[in-house]
């Protein structure tokens, strides 16, 4: 039998069904009502016509009934695309149309949100989960195989268009596994998910749950008090963030809470500076933390280990279990060590492709160099555009990424690097750094800073970032300093990037005047 996340379900309803499977707001399921509620919705969507492979477009706060349908269109043989509830109406339609989704599941506000985004889509069911029916009689699955598509996952363009990652079930179960075999989650935990179901980490925290047989409890993290008592009032074991909802949660009060049960902490989606590690590890004193890279196009790639933390601050660790990482040259050819060369990731992780977008496909996954044994089909590997080095002992080291490499006055500046040096600075919450093309000497550069204490005047602390980097760096590495009270973020958590390129440019532009 084919292994995917819904039949994980079942076997895990099957084995312990009385066991609380999710926990939300409302509403408390054991695996057995799960699985049940799974069954529901995939014949309320094959009644409403579903075909093989449709898209089965999923647009609700996050919820049980919203796991339910993800894996309810996985079920009856449909792909899911979960879409973030952050997104806007007009993102929400580019998804619609883009994926040509044949059902969208929405709450009755939802709907109301959307709107006029819901006209000319004919070929459109618009459908509520409090609403829907299943037939008096069963209606047969469709057949897929594991190798077939499972879910459509939208990354957040802030702006353009977000390209639609294709997920295998091939690749949700080896996902769920291998983070599983590091992570050592067991049946007796409580995974705390705060990502959204949209986010490749958010499903996982869903999936990871599921495979372990665990309970998952789905909170949104609107205020870090709050996230602070789900904590205790669960007694959660397990949480993973990206670095700007974990700074968020460093500014709860901890004090009474009591955070003996978190047995581990995970970042996914970005750097966390050793200072908020630090400030982590106060408040979960009892937890590992275990620091984690990827990319949605092959879900996770590396982690690095909580006992080897200490000893290499920098690193991102090395492969996950059943996946390489390769660090190549531009002709393909291996990196020697401390080289700096692209990540290339190869294995059961690898996705399929971005949705209806061949160009983007070819140019991101690409056959492997000098793999090739006569007779025998290329593989593809996933080629990550991260700039990486890989030392003596295997272990890997975020450089940049390749197209965000700035290039001044004749070097090369790694921005990653910029912003750990400027982030260890006293009064400094977050930073960012860009190059903007400024003529011959190449790329400006520019640092955008928020302040961790948003009432305190930006021009002074912007006056000792400004002497720190006359003290401790090169003049070509200064950078123009631009104080904001918060950065801006993108749907999923992380910095909005490409928002803060555009400021700087325009903050650039206008001091050209």
């Amino acid at each position: 039998m084919m292994e995917s996340l819904s039949s994980l379900l079942f076997a895990a309803a099957a084995r312990d069904g009385d066991r609380v499977a999710l926990v939300d707001e409302q509403v408390s399921l054991t695996y057995a009502a799960f699985a049940s509620r799974v069954e529901h919705f995939a014949q309320c969507m094959l009644a409403a016509g579903l075909r093989r492979q449709d898209r089965v477009a999923v647009f609700m706060d996050k919820s049980a009934d919203a796991c339910a349908l993800i894996l309810a269109a996985l079920h009856a043989g449909g792909i899911a695309v979960p879409i973030n509830p952050k997104l806007k109406p007009q993102q929400v339609r580019y998804i619609l149309e883009n994926c040509a989704a044949a059902q969208l599941f929405v709450t009755t506000w939802r709907e109301r949100e959307l709107g006029m985004q819901l006209d000319g889509l004919p070929a459109l069911r618009v459908l509520r989960p409090d609403t829907v029916d299943a037939p008096e009689t069963p209606l047969a699955t469709h057949r897929n195989i594991d190798g077939d598509p499972a879910a459509i996952l939208y990354t957040s363009g802030s702006t353009g268009h977000p390209k639609g990652v294709v997920v295998s079930h091939r690749n949700l179960v080896a996902g769920c596994r291998s983070v599983n075999a590091y992570l050592g989650t067991r049946q007796d935990e409580t995974v705390l998910a705060l990502l959204p179901l949209s986010f490749d980490a958010g499903l996982s925290q869903l999936s990871t749950g599921i495979a372990a047989g665990a309970r998952v409890v789905l909170h949104t993290p609107m205020q870090a008090q709050t996230v602070a008592n789900v904590v205790a009032r669960h007694e959660v074991t397990s949480i993973t963030a990206v670095p700007p909802l974990w700074s968020m949660l460093t500014q709860a009060d901890w004090t009474h809470v009591d955070t003996r049960s978190v047995r581990r902490f995970a970042n996914t989606g970005g750097h966390m500076s050793e200072s908020l590690l630090a400030k982590l590890r106060g408040i979960f004193q009892a937890a590992q933390p275990f620091l984690m890279y990827g990319l949605t196009e092959a879900f996770r790639s590396t982690y690095l280990p909580p006992e080897e933390i200490e000893r290499r601050p920098g690193s991102i660790g090395k492969a996950i279990p059943n996946a390489e990482i390769l660090v190549l040259r531009e002709d393909g050819e291996p990196c020697a060590p401390d080289e700096p060369g692209e990540l290339v990731h190869r294995g059961a992780l690898v996705t399929l492709g971005y949705w209806n977008d061949p160009a983007r496909t070819a140019e991101r996954y690409r056959p492997l160099p000098n793999r090739q044994c006569d007779g025998l089909t290329p593989e593809y590997a996933v080629w990550s555009g991260d700039v990486v080095r890989r030392d003596a002992e295997g272990f890997l080291y975020f450089i940049g990424r390749r197209d965000e490499m700035i290039k001044t006055s004749g070097y090369r500046i790694s921005p990653t690097e910029l912003e750990a040096t400027l982030g260890t600075l006293p009064g400094v919450h977050e930073v960012a750094v860009f190059g903007i093309a400024a003529g011959d000497i190449g790329d400006a550069i520019y640092a955008t800073v928020s302040p961790l204490d948003t009432n305190a005047e930006p021009g002074a602390l912007k006056m000792r970032i400004e002497a720190q980097c006359r003290d401790t760096l090169p003049a070509y590495m200064w950078p123009q300093i631009v104080m904001m009270r918060e950065l801006p973020r993108s749907a999923n958590g992380k910095l909005d990037r490409p928002a803060l390129r555009a400021h700087c440019a325009h903050f650039h532009d206008e001091r050209q005047r």
